[in-house]
């Protein structure tokens, strides 16, 4: 067999079929940025170099574990300023709503961001990157939101872009135009939503800057039927959906997700039984995001054993943003959503790669280690794969590998 490299004396997490997929004393190897083999390393062929001049290049993992590259699916890593004194408004009591109705929130991120040009953008969200693949993230999801008119939205999706090459990882982006009501809207909110269906989300599909469309359904942010309009121009488009959706009350929209195909319905506190079970029957992904719960200190947990009896499948993120979830740690958003929402390291684990995956609508290549998928790998000092959910501030990554580079 041809290959490239060789990742050799590890035990791997495939995360192929139920549970982890373990393969102890194992052999992966590389050929043209994606898995050519893996196995036992004692049943591994004969392995030779693709230019024929030798053995391919080998890397001893040292009976570390081996795991599919993280996919961190739903984030804001690109925005300008922060939202420190919020948080000190929630710990004297203000609600998150409360924070939002009184010009906080979304609104104040959004006056900074629109000040800031690409290149400043781009520094600050380099910075929170960083500390992403420093824990084994390959893939990374990146959302707009903090614009709220054309250019800045757009000129957010540009950035995110130019993250992936910049960085050696992989970035899918999604319009969030849908997140918040800038003030030039002020009581026109179907105004609003017109101009991104009508103009701004075929702009971005032109220049080929959103690979999804996301809207937040809540109270304080759009309803269902505005929602959508925007999914319906969407699929217009042919661009997929996800939804921020039962956050904060339960407007139906894990329901609302499903009926429009979404790869995700994200939050999802206060989803009923039956917006489970579409989802379900739609193959929705259930994304929960335990850092904005942490942080914004709820009680109302996700449906939890009703997401696994219907056998929804489960991702989890770090929510990455500056109001509800400052969490640029994989590692202990799994800790998080082990010890708040009880969900088992392999389910967390799980979360991170082969469901997150899912989310993505890139679960035919990435998130398990199995040949022919994309060599995106992530090795970890760790005795055994519950570590990485168990052991806070650890940082137990050693080497991460991008299309098998």
């Amino acid at each position: 067999m041809k290959v490239d490299a060789v990742i050799e004396h590890c035990h791997v997490a495939t995360m192929a079929g139920e549970g982890l997929g373990e393969v102890r004393d194992a052999l992966v190897a590389l050929s043209a940025g994606r898995i050519a083999w893996v196995g036992p390393r004692s049943a591994a062929p004969r392995m030779q170099a693709t230019d024929g001049d030798g053995a391919p290049l080998a890397y001893d993992a040292r009976g570390g574990w081996l795991t599919p590259g993280l996919v961190d699916a739903h984030t804001h890593l690109v925005y300008a300023g922060d939202r420190a004194h919020e948080f000190e408004m929630r710990l004297e009591g203000a609600s998150y709503e409360d924070v939002a109705r009184a010009g906080g929130g979304i609104l104040s991120t959004v006056r900074a961001t629109r000040a800031a040009d690409e290149a400043a953008l781009a520094a600050a969200a380099s910075r929170r990157l960083e500390r992403l693949l420093a824990e084994g993230v390959t893939t990374v999801e990146i959302k707009s939101g903090y614009g709220l008119d054309a250019d800045t939205e757009l000129r957010m999706l540009r950035v995110a872009r130019t993250l992936g090459a910049s960085h050696g990882v992989r970035v899918a982006t999604t319009l969030l135009a849908a997140h918040a009501l800038p003030p030039e809207y002020a009581g026109r909110a179907d105004d609003y939503i017109d101009a991104i269906a009508s103009d701004w989300l075929p702009r971005a599909a032109r220049e080929g800057l959103a690979d999804a469309v996301d809207a937040f359904c809540e109270r304080i942010a759009f309803s269902p039927a505005q929602c959508t309009r925007v999914f319906d121009a969407a699929h217009a488009l042919g661009l997929p959906v996800k939804l921020h959706a039962d956050q904060l009350t339960d407007l139906g929209g894990a329901a609302l997700a499903a009926r429009h195909g979404a790869l995700s319905a994200d939050h999802l506190e206060w989803t009923n039984e039956d917006g489970v079970a579409a989802m379900a029957a739609a193959g929705t992904v259930a994304m929960l995001l335990p850092g904005a719960f942490y942080f914004l200190r709820e009680t109302r947990l996700p449906p939890i054993e009703a997401l696994r009896r219907h056998r929804v499948p489960i991702a989890i993120a770090t929510d990455c943003n500056p109001g509800s979830s400052p969490l640029a740690s994989p590692l202990l958003a799994m800790n998080m959503a082990c010890t708040l929402f009880r969900l088992t390291p392999t389910e967390a684990i799980a979360g991170f790669t082969v469901q997150a995956a899912r989310a993505l609508g890139l679960g035919h290549e990435l998130g398990t280690i199995e040949a022919g998928r994309r060599a995106d790998l992530a090795l970890w000092d760790v005795g055994r794969p519950a570590e990485l959910a168990y052991a806070m501030g650890a940082a137990p990554l050693v080497r991460r590998w991008h299309d098998g580079r």
